[in-house]
């Protein structure tokens, strides 16, 4: 029996009664008739309930999924989508008079070619860590990771030397482990978090740092296959595909449209944009609200803004990382997120007491793959390690919750500080053998030096302006 993850009404509903609760509706009395009618959780770790239900139960589903969507948020207002409105609730919006031109020619001189190589690496590289542990618990995560001698985590996973009752306990993540235990790694796998970067560099190439987001949307239509789309990025999908356009697309029955997939989008915005937050910003606005709202949209502008201030050389990871915040509003519960983590990390040693603290605050009321956590994850990493590549991909993934996408994006901008290839340690990069799989294009093969050649020459491109 087929059971596509990530579409099924009778598990979105489940999601969207979380999403309410998160976002300022009030979903109680919907949230009893689903309950009382036989309707079960969503599913806590999986995309999909492993048996259907009845017609009466999916049509039921489908109803209460229309019916959230129409109650009225109290957070409306101080969390918009509007990119108008974001930019007039950030009193700190950064100021566009350097512009990109200025950032593409610091960055020529800082070495461009070879630190947008480190930073496709890098991204790489984080993802791969992070793969066998997708999806597991955090203490599974410590239990793992010990039994092997590796805590703190400071390489990759292996299988080697594992007690068998703990891996009959915690089970690798079972489509990750052959391509990504260290004795496995062989190039590096395909994964979305390195589809949506190579998707961006085919949507910079087409249609320029103008695009719209329905050329977004036709992009997907015609590069990325279905069956490699997650969570919001498949709602969206599935919405296209029955005459939506964006922005509904992100918003028709989509339980997932404030997850991380927009976040993972994001660095070519910032790799493409050196020097020039805010363009970084807004290009991520038009990519993300084909699938996103609200902080899901801001989590990936604020990485893009992060980047683009990384990505000239001539800023340390806390500046960066304040940029980055700049882009979004200050009270929504992304940027108060944010704040939270980067100040544990300043406060505490170890970083474990940072982890527990975030997952103290966060997991009993999101989901693993929810934008907020992941992000405040991210930025306490990077904060904590000082903005050291080994430090920040390792902090990251032992982090838990999304571990190679949290893994990737801190890869990307520490390798991105570290300016070049040479400067990451070669146990890191060595099992990658430069070749990278996708099913993106024509890159399938490639080495990391043609998408770093390719995201270089677009950082050329002339950006449009108010």
């Amino acid at each position: 029996m087929l059971r596509l993850t990530w579409v099924q009404p009778e598990d979105l509903i489940g999601h969207e009664l979380h999403q309410a609760a998160q976002d300022g509706r009030e979903p109680s009395a919907i949230a009893a008739r689903w309950r009382a009618a036989g309707g079960k959780e969503a599913p806590l770790r999986a995309g999909a309930s492993p048996e259907p239900v009845s017609r009466y139960l999916r049509q039921l589903a489908e109803d209460l999924l229309d019916e959230l969507a129409d109650l009225p948020s109290r957070l409306a207002d101080r969390e918009p989508t509007d990119l108008a409105r974001i930019k007039a609730g950030c009193p700190a919006w950064p100021t566009q008079t350097a512009g990109s031109r200025a950032g593409a020619a610091r960055m020529d001189l800082a070495g461009g070619q070879a630190r947008l190589e480190a930073a496709w690496l890098g991204r790489a590289v984080g993802c791969l860590l992070g793969k066998p542990v997708e999806k597991l618990p955090l203490e599974a995560i410590r239990q793992l990771a010990r039994a092997t001698g590796n805590w703190p985590l400071n390489t990759y996973f292996t299988a080697r030397g594992v007690p068998t009752e703990l891996l009959t306990e915690h089970p690798w993540n079972r489509r990750s482990a052959p391509t990504s235990l260290a004795e496995n790694i062989d190039g590096m796998p395909e994964d979305d978090d390195l589809n949506y970067p190579l998707l961006n560099l085919l949507l910079l190439q087409r249609h320029g740092k103008s695009f719209t987001t329905k050329d977004v949307a036709s992009l997907w239509l015609d590069e990325l296959p279905a069956g490699r789309t997650f969570t919001a990025e498949r709602i969206a999908y599935r919405n296209l595909l029955t005459g939506l356009e964006p922005p509904r697309t992100a918003r028709h029955r989509n339980p997932f449209r404030e997850w991380i997939g927009a976040l993972i989008r994001a660095d070519v915005h910032g790799w493409t944009n050196p020097g020039d937050p805010a363009a970084a910003a807004e290009q991520t606005h038009r990519d993300a609200t084909l699938t996103h709202t609200a902080n899901g949209v801001y989590a990936a502008m604020f990485v893009a803004a992060t980047i683009a201030q990384a990505a000239t050389g001539t800023h340390d990871i806390h500046t960066c990382l304040r940029t980055g915040l700049t882009v979004i509003p200050p009270a929504s519960r992304l940027a108060q997120a944010v704040t939270h983590a980067m100040q544990l990390a300043r406060e505490q040693d170890d970083f474990d007491t940072v982890v527990d603290a975030l997952h103290a605050t966060h997991a009993p009321t999101h989901h693993w793959v929810h934008a907020i956590p992941n992000t405040a994850l991210i930025a306490a990493a990077l904060t904590h390690a000082d903005g050291d590549f080994t430090g920040s991909i390792c902090r990251a993934v032992s982090g838990g919750w999304d571990t190679d996408s949290n893994g990737a994006t801190a890869g990307s901008i520490a390798a991105l500080l570290a300016g070049t290839p040479a400067a990451l340690p070669d146990r890191w990069t060595a099992p990658l053998k430069n070749r990278l799989s996708t099913s993106v294009g024509d890159f399938d093969g490639t080495g990391f030096d043609t998408p770093a050649r390719l995201t270089h020459e677009l950082t050329h491109l002339e950006a449009p302006r108010p």
